[in-house]
């Protein structure tokens, strides 16, 4: 039985479809990241003669830059609980230092270290915890002392410098997933089966929620705003494809073994935030602490926990620096904190704690890594890095008390 006009379904005429501008203007804040993302490429892109996109240096920017994209997961828990963790930074070198003294010294086999290093995040975690969520000392106060605690500690095992010389250790950040498929015309094949796989996954992913947003009954976005996303989404990550399969040298190239662990870290995490009941905990603590106590929440645990996680993070932040400094120094990760936090507040995150994505955490952490591998590509005085960013800083933030103000 053929439909009729009157009964074919028609975005437009649907109560549950929103109206492309109504979608636009309500999501302006997180499409303004990805815009702003597109933007900074784009003018380092042209300041750098073209060289930020080449394939070996867009690899390098996720290797240089991955304890930004780590810290920033754990740093977006612990801003949506309403806190700030001011140690990482020192945490990272004083783990990292732990890692290379113990392969160095004690003869301990690398992957050993590895399990060692992430067990020493986990303590880290319960101590700082412990303090914020049971003992009462402000998350500010304990980070701060956490800060100078480890990095003092950094200094006393690290020592000048600390060499690190086990070749397994050091392919975490710099190999590539083997080879397995071959070189198609030029490019690694695995990467183009990965690139393909991925895009494909994104359009199924947003059919679905589309679908299954309007057979609950909520409103949905438009089809046209739908089919306009994954086609971007399709460039996007074809072109980023492109860049990884072409990269590498003769023997080795494609995904850099650090891109999975990210990619890996970000699944887990979005998880967390989304769909298991700690994530809705962190939310409703960072949203309003009394009403989430008032409804049966243990927000000591969920403090606790968000430390935890804080700590084992910066444990994989820190493997993944030492694995790429190949040496260990009581100065390894300054500012690493300032970082992660810029990330996030760049990302969406509310200073007021309660609101932040992992996509938008991920989003600002690219900013602030295009931020230091354009400025280091120029050759920029560290004075002047340091400038840009804080001023990043200031203006994110800023958004996002003038964007509030607007909407009350």
């Amino acid at each position: 039985m053929k439909q009729s006009v009157a009964e074919a379904p028609n975005d437009s005429g649907n109560p549950q479809v929103a109206t492309l501008k109504s979608t636009l203007l309500g999501n302006a804040r997180q499409y303004g990241i990805y815009l702003a993302l597109v933007v900074v490429i784009a003018i380092f892109e042209v300041l750098t003669g073209g060289r930020l996109l080449f394939p070996n240096n867009f690899v390098a920017l996720f290797q240089q830059n991955a304890y930004v994209l780590v810290l920033a997961i754990g740093m977006l828990m612990v801003i949506i609980g309403t806190h700030i963790d001011l140690s990482v930074g020192s945490v990272v070198a004083f783990i990292g230092g732990m890692g290379a003294f113990m392969m160095k010294n004690w003869g301990l086999n690398w992957f050993l270290a590895i399990v060692l290093m992430l067990a020493l995040g986990l303590i880290v975690g319960i101590w700082q915890g412990f303090w914020v969520a049971y003992v009462g000392v402000p998350a500010f106060v304990t980070t701060l002392g956490g800060m100078l605690v480890f990095r003092g500690l950094a200094t006393v095992i690290a020592g000048e410098s600390i060499p690190l010389r086990s070749r397994e250790f050091r392919a975490i950040s710099k190999d590539f997933l083997p080879n397995i498929f071959g070189f198609w015309f030029g490019l690694d094949g695995l990467t183009l089966v990965v690139g393909a796989v991925v895009i494909l996954l994104v359009i199924v992913m947003q059919i679905r929620r589309r679908s299954h947003t309007i057979r609950v009954g909520l409103q949905a976005e438009p089809k046209s705003w739908m089919i306009i996303k994954c086609v971007l989404a399709t460039l996007v990550i074809g072109f980023v494809t492109y860049l990884l399969a072409s990269s590498g040298n003769q023997t080795q190239g494609g995904i850099p073994i650090v891109l999975v662990i990210i990619a890996v870290l970000v699944g887990i995490y979005w998880f967390v935030l989304n769909r298991m009941v700690l994530g809705r905990d962190i939310y409703a603590v960072g949203g309003n602490r009394k009403a989430a106590v008032l409804s049966g929440i243990d927000t000591r645990k969920v403090d606790f926990k968000i430390f935890l996680n804080m700590g084992l993070l910066a444990a994989i932040a820190a493997i993944i620096t030492l694995s790429r400094l190949a040496s260990a120094t009581a100065q390894t990760g300054m500012e690493f904190e300032m970082d992660a936090i810029a990330a996030c507040f760049i990302g969406g995150a509310a200073v007021a704690g309660g609101v932040g994505t992992i996509p938008g955490a991920m989003v600002g952490a690219l900013i602030m890594g295009v931020l230091n591998q354009g400025l280091s590509i120029m050759g920029a005085d560290a004075a002047i890095v340091k400038i840009i960013k804080g001023l990043v800083v200031i203006i994110a933030v800023a958004y996002d008390l003038i964007s509030k103000r607007h909407k009350k």
